[in-house]
């Protein structure tokens, strides 16, 4: 075992048996033939923000020295190493007018953010960030770097948006930019003794705005230490964050319903350069150790959410973050060339993170489970991106055709299960052939289909 770099998620141990560093595609290419050559599961990560969980021996692949960042304004695209950050992408892109389909947080990685699907602040207007790939560089199991596009492989181009990291390690991505300059957004908060009213008039108010808003709702107590800002100090606080893309007098008009809710905590609704965007949901920019579930919901009533509130709020047996967030819109269109981005129909999505420090993680999968039975028949599967520490997961993540699909792309490219299967050994004991899997490794029951 060899001890890794620090990661943004410190909740599970990462102990490779051999670490690689990678500077150049031909560092990953090298780390890919080592690993097929000696049986190891292969892992990548660059910044750490959504780990899957623990890196018991294999092979760690390290992306972040791939962090090169290249604008075309005249292309209005942007081509981006593996280990490069919303924040750097965004910085490039900004001096051009442009703007990239980032996430609330400016150091997750860019690359892994888009091959989960990638849903950003702007996605009701234009859509998934997945759905403005226009090529990528990946090491497949085989040791070949590819150029994959529409025109180049597309089934592998189709799988690589969506799919996860099971087809290869992603060296770079080419993307479109957007022309967003600037926006009008920020946040709301109220007392957390208010969360059902407030939920309620959210959910109401949804229905309502144009696809050029993107919101969300977030309920957390807030601990009560210094250098958290006075007014919510020590206190549960529900708070809706809006993303708008047109004029400040429009944006005014439409936040005026969550303005009459009643008395704020804190107001910050502004217009502001898209760079500041970051401004707007605040992500913590410290390590800390989490664990996290994403549920895909058809649809969300205010009783239902008033219940997810109370069993995560002030009184749960640990801290808990709970985000939901408005899909439809351009989310809910089918772009070509298409991809493996599920769920698309879906209207909202509902996050739960939970802080490790003071629980365990079957304590915190007990509660997801109870949010899961209130939720019930909405919920439609879950979200790769949200589903931090979801290596013990495998379930929901895609359609049964799409997953079907998938797993057929997984036995031409990874046969052997290199980049997170099982590894050969593992699969003998298990009675798995090449390309096959352990059935029981999918577990039975949850309220979304097991993959077939």
């Amino acid at each position: 075992m060899v001890s890794a770099p620090a990661t943004f998620q410190t909740g599970f141990p990462i102990r490779p048996d051999r670490l690689v560093e990678a500077r150049t595609p031909d560092d990953v290419r090298e780390a890919v033939a080592y690993a097929a050559g000696h049986g190891l599961r292969l892992t990548a990560h660059a910044t750490g923000h959504g780990l899957p969980g623990a890196v018991e021996g294999g092979v760690l692949v390290v992306t972040s020295g791939l962090d090169s960042v290249t604008v075309d304004p005249a292309a209005r695209t942007a081509t981006i190493g593996a280990g490069a950050t919303w924040g750097a992408v965004t910085a490039a892109a900004a001096p051009h007018g442009l703007a990239p389909l980032n996430g609330s947080s400016p150091s997750v990685g860019a690359v892994s953010y888009t091959l989960g699907g990638g849903l950003g602040i702007l996605a009701r207007q234009f859509g998934y960030a997945a759905d403005q790939v226009r090529a990528l560089e990946v090491v497949t199991a085989d040791g070949a770097l590819r150029r994959v596009t529409p025109e180049r492989e597309p089934e592998l181009f189709w799988g690589l948006r969506g799919g996860g990291r099971r087809l290869g390690v992603v060296t770079s991505l080419e993307i479109g930019l957007v022309a967003v300059e600037r926006l009008y957004g920020g946040a709301i908060a109220f007392d957390g003794e208010r969360a059902a009213e407030v939920t309620a008039r959210y959910l109401e108010w949804t229905r309502t705005v144009p696809e050029t808003l993107t919101s969300s709702l977030c309920a957390l107590p807030y601990p009560d230490l210094p250098q958290v800002p006075e007014e919510v100090r020590g206190r549960y606080v529900v708070s809706v964050r809006v993303a708008f893309t047109g004029d400040a007098a429009e944006g005014e008009r439409l936040v005026a319903p969550l303005r009459a809710i009643g008395p704020a905590l804190e107001d910050s609704f502004r217009e502001m350069p898209y760079a500041e965007s970051p401004t707007i949901h605040n992500d913590p920019p410290f390590p800390h150790a989490y664990y996290g579930e994403g549920l895909m919901l058809r649809e969300l009533d205010a009783a239902r959410a008033a219940r997810v509130l109370e069993l995560t709020g002030h009184g749960a047996p640990m801290m808990n973050v709970v985000q939901l967030t408005h899909l439809g819109g351009a989310m809910a269109g089918r772009p070509e060339p298409a991809s493996a981005v599920p769920h698309r129909d879906a209207g909202f999505l509902l996050g739960l993170i939970s802080v490790l420090d003071t629980t365990d993680v079957p304590a915190v999968r007990a509660l997801y489970g109870e949010v899961s039975g209130i939720l019930g028949p909405l919920v439609q599967g879950r979200a790769v991106n949200f589903c931090f520490g979801g290596g013990d997961r495998t379930a929901g993540f895609h359609e049964p055709e799409t997953a079907k699909r998938l797993a057929g792309l997984v036995s031409q490219y990874d046969p052997a299960g290199l980049f997170g299967g099982l590894t050969r050994a593992e699969s003998s004991r298990a009675g798995v052939s090449r390309g096959g899997r352990a059935a029981s490794r999918w577990p039975a029951g949850g309220p979304w289909p097991a993959p077939p």
